[in-house]
């Protein structure tokens, strides 16, 4: 009994070892430096397969900087996030791919509203597989035609990383109205939509008038076109509990997650925050005799619903939304249905 006892617990300790060693190769780093990173965090958090992005300062010669020391332009540090990452369901490449969707990398003296060199662009690479793909990511872009000027996002052996205080750590979640407000003004977005926007576009067929008749049922057509209003607490989401994301029901674009929806007691879908920024649009409306803020989609131009203050939302700020311009995928639906990268919100 005891020899077999000896087998199994060797057997055990063998998978183990095999498990996590094998964990650890998969497991790999990719260190980026895009200007403030309060907003290089977002793109990559997103991503199925990215385990952890942590906002923090390398480049530079002094040990353990603080904000102050890096921002007084003393330590040449850049700020930079580091990302942790699957390499079994997401590549390096499609890492690159994000980092430079999010910069403008032909400019050397920071990035849009930020200026200095804390606020440079590089790509810090961890082995020389990295540096190989991030060199050949540079020159296909340079070579695309797709930039007037140069690149001088610079490539890097990546040195120690130094994490940010706590605050700046996943700061667009716990200040949403100060980071939405600094973002907006930055210029960083304008810059994105001029430079990626006709492509992000190509992803979203959005119908005729006179299809939307003949798809929509009367009510959705009303509320997305003609900024109608549905009833309270007789609408398809208000109460729903289950887990996934709101899309578009026109161009099927991701909107919310359940994951930041809350009971607000209005009798409307009520979300902390959107689960893609860029795909919300916030417009003054001064309807009906009242100042409010319109919050409609970004390629279908939809009419969603207001925006509100709300001091029972974690955020401060309600997403007050009409069901009929919303379409649910579940989280079982996710992959199939072409929203795999989601599905990381629900690995928390």
């Amino acid at each position: 009994m005891n020899y077999f006892i000896r087998i199994i617990s060797s057997l055990a300790i063998s998978l183990l070892i095999f498990f996590n060693v094998h964990a650890k190769i998969k497991h790999k780093k990719a260190t980026f430096a895009g200007g403030c990173f309060w907003c290089m965090e977002p793109p990559f958090e997103k991503l199925d397969g990215v385990k952890k992005v942590t906002a923090g300062y390398t480049g530079g010669h002094k040990e353990n900087p603080t904000y102050d020391d890096v921002s007084n332009k003393i330590t040449g540090h850049f700020e930079a996030v580091q990302i942790i990452y699957d390499s079994s369901r997401v590549t390096y490449k499609e890492l690159l791919d994000i980092f430079w969707r999010s910069i403008d990398p032909t400019d050397a003296g920071g990035q849009f509203a930020d200026r200095g060199p804390q606020y440079r662009t590089a790509v810090f690479y961890h082995d020389a597989e990295q540096k190989e793909i991030a060199q050949k990511s540079l020159d296909q872009l340079q070579g695309s035609g797709k930039y007037k000027k140069p690149i001088v996002t610079r490539i890097i052996k990546a040195e120690k990383f130094y994490p940010a205080e706590d605050y700046h750590q996943d700061y667009y979640r716990k200040e949403v109205g100060r980071y939405k407000s600094y973002r907006r003004h930055s210029g960083r977005d304008d810059y994105i939509e001029k430079m990626w926007g006709d492509e992000e576009e190509k992803k979203y067929r959005i119908p005729s008038k006179a299809e939307l008749k003949k798809i929509l049922t009367p009510l959705q057509f009303g509320v997305t076109q003609k900024n109608k209003t549905e009833e309270a607490f007789k609408n398809k989401y208000w109460s729903n509990k289950k887990k996934g994301i709101y899309v578009d029901i026109v161009s099927g674009e991701p909107l919310f997650a359940s994951t930041d929806k809350y009971d607000s007691g209005t009798g409307w879908p009520s979300f902390t925050g959107p689960v893609e920024p860029k795909n919300v649009v916030e417009k003054v409306d001064t309807s009906n005799f009242m100042v409010r803020t319109e919050v409609r989609s970004r390629h279908a131009d939809s009419h969603l619903g207001h925006l509100f203050e709300d001091k029972s939302s974690r955020t401060g700020l309600r997403y007050c939304i009409n069901s009929a311009a919303l379409r649910f995928i579940s989280k079982d639906e996710l992959k199939a249905k072409g929203y795999g990268k989601y599905l990381k919100l629900f690995k928390k």
